[in-house]
């Protein structure tokens, strides 16, 4: 048992660390068993994290019943829901690294033996799981759980995001003010992470089959009383982590982390996870590239529909069985002996999972598609890699030519479609909204939910070096890199262009020739800065491209 808390806790030396401790009424009793950080990331202004103070209770009561002594403290955590389509968005992918740094700070700075970190929601869990790559302490992912689905509407069950359809429908004058008012109070009828596999969701999910969260806990819903059952016991095994030194880095490795590709290809996760997965696993010093979702993707199946691909939502997923069932019948392609928080290993795990019919989990040879929900792509458009998310588009769709109509800000786009200038046949092109340009690399949620609203989801497609929300459906291509900002080939696109977007062939290409676009780049001149003080500059000076994750470099090699 490693115990670094000792460090600073033992002989005469120590005596002002004792007394501080002691200040807050913390004793000798308290201050001989191990230091568990919980790490909590609550707010009243995140309704994904709304329960994070009660499930943090629950998480300390576990630590105590084990003989642990846990220390609280608090992280930052914002709503992408609330920072869609305005300034703030920007500032939500930048959120994941302070998030990371901030769980650093706190337990390298007080010595913890161990952490506990509490998150439900896009970017939180993220930077919750790259900080405990990055500390390699016994570490335990809580989230929050989903929340439940909210009114009927448009053939399923509502969600937030059917508000900003419900906008679309009612600009093309589908719905009337009135049905509008009422379906925003009927969405979302309960605190947690939204209802849909957005990225939130997906990423709880990738948590749980990387083997950081305990088996089955991804998917409770946020207001269920076993949510704070399995805080409990997150916090009793936590403390027996520390007795065993099963430190972060030996479950999140590469094994691990293909177990996590896998499962979010197996039922069709955000396109956020490949910035999400590749940034842990630069954390936790794992080769590992872009191109491993393509290369999974081939050999994965797609197994559960949720919706954006499907009605049905993460509490209907979890009635089903849940991430265990879906690893259950991923099991042959997994890394079955790779180790978990519980202490046992993946196939361990699963080995009793069940699923209650065939309604959104398939079993291997009866799969709703036999490639994985995720793909990368690359062309002239995309020469260091796009992504797309085949689960989430219409396969009428998975081949469209249309004529480029460009953008360089989603503000300028987003007012374009709400004017209803969109035509059937085009391409939108949003650029300058990549990690550097946005700065931030905003989600584009907003234009696709509209376009769907107005009836062109099946008309149009949109391509950007930005990133999409997890419930994005239509023909998209986000991820472009390299970036507009960095001179890529997006920011020589102009309007009546040709595109086509092939997912079969992996392609998004302009149909100009390479001498061409090389042409009009060399008379190409970078914009200047967006925001030019405060984080934002910051993050747009350091970040990398998306292509890697969209990570800021931390280690001496970069």
């Amino acid at each position: 048992m490693t115990r670094r808390n000792k460090d600073i806790l033992e002989g005469p030396r120590w005596a002002k660390v004792r007394a501080l401790m002691k200040s807050m009424g913390h004793s000798d009793y308290d201050l001989e068993r191990p230091i568990i950080g919980v790490a909590n990331t609550y707010s009243n202004m995140v309704p994904g994290h709304f329960n994070l103070k009660q499930v943090a209770e629950s998480v300390k009561q576990g630590i105590y019943q084990a003989g642990g002594t846990p220390m609280e403290f608090g992280v930052v955590g914002c709503c992408d829901g609330v920072a869609n389509g305005h300034l703030g968005m920007r500032y939500i992918l930048p959120s994941r690294e302070v998030i990371a740094g901030s769980v650093e700070v706190a337990a390298q700075a007080h010595r913890l033996d161990a952490v506990v970190l509490l998150g439900s929601c896009d970017k939180i869990v993220p930077g919750l799981l790259m900080a405990a790559a990055r500390l390699d302490l016994p570490a335990i992912l809580v989230n929050g759980g989903p929340s439940l689905g909210g009114c009927s509407f448009d053939g399923r069950p509502s969600d937030i995001t059917s508000l900003t359809e419900g906008v679309g429908m009612l600009a093309a004058g589908k719905i009337t003010e009135q049905e509008f008012a009422a379906l925003e109070n009927a969405v979302m009828p309960t605190c947690g992470s939204c209802s849909f596999l957005g990225t939130a969701n997906s990423m709880g999910c990738a948590a749980e089959g990387l083997g950081l969260c305990l088996p089955g806990t991804a998917t409770i819903p946020a207001v269920h009383s076993a949510r704070l059952i399995a805080a409990q016991a997150a916090g009793r095994r936590i403390v027996a982590m520390v007795d065993e030194d099963l430190n972060a880095r030996k479950i999140i490795n590469r094994a691990g982390l293909e177990n996590a590709v896998r499962l979010g290809l197996a039922m069709g996760g955000s396109t956020n996870l490949v910035l999400h997965l590749l940034a842990v696993a630069y954390e936790a010093e794992v080769d590992m590239g872009v191109e491993i979702f393509e290369e999974l993707s081939q050999t994965t199946p797609h197994l559960a529909k949720i919706y954006p691909s499907a009605a049905a939502n993460v509490p209907d997923f979890h009635a089903a069985g849940g991430v265990p069932a879906l690893q259950r019948e991923l099991l042959p392609l997994l890394n079955g002996g790779n180790p978990t928080v519980s202490g046992q290993s993946v196939a361990e795990n699963v080995a009793n999972a069940t699923k209650t019919g065939d309604e959104i989990i398939r079993s291997l040879d009866d799969p709703w598609s036999s490639q994985g929900g995720l793909a990368v792509l690359r062309g002239n458009l995309a020469p260091a890699t796009a992504v797309t998310k085949p689960a989430a588009i219409d396969p009428a769709m998975h081949r469209f030519t249309g004529t480029a109509h460009c953008f360089d800000s989603e503000d300028e786009a987003n007012q374009a479609i709400m004017d209803q200038r969109i035509k059937p046949g085009e391409v939108v092109v949003i650029r300058y909204e990549g990690p550097k340009g946005g700065p931030g690399m905003p989600e584009m949620a907003m234009a696709m939910k509209m376009l769907y609203g107005q009836g062109l989801a099946k008309q149009t497609a949109l391509i950007t070096d930005g990133r999409f929300s997890g419930t994005n459906n239509g023909c998209f291509v986000g991820h472009i890199s390299p970036e507009a900002a960095e001179g890529g080939p997006l920011a020589a696109v102009r309007d009546g262009d040709r595109i086509t977007v092939d997912i079969a062939k992996r392609r998004v290409d302009l149909e100009l020739s390479d001498q061409e676009i090389a042409a009009r780049l060399a008379q190409w001149k970078r914009p200047a800065p967006k925001i030019a003080r405060g984080y934002l500059a910051l993050y747009s000076r350091l970040a990398a491209s998306a292509a890697r994750g969209a990570i800021i470099p931390t280690r001496d090699e970069d």
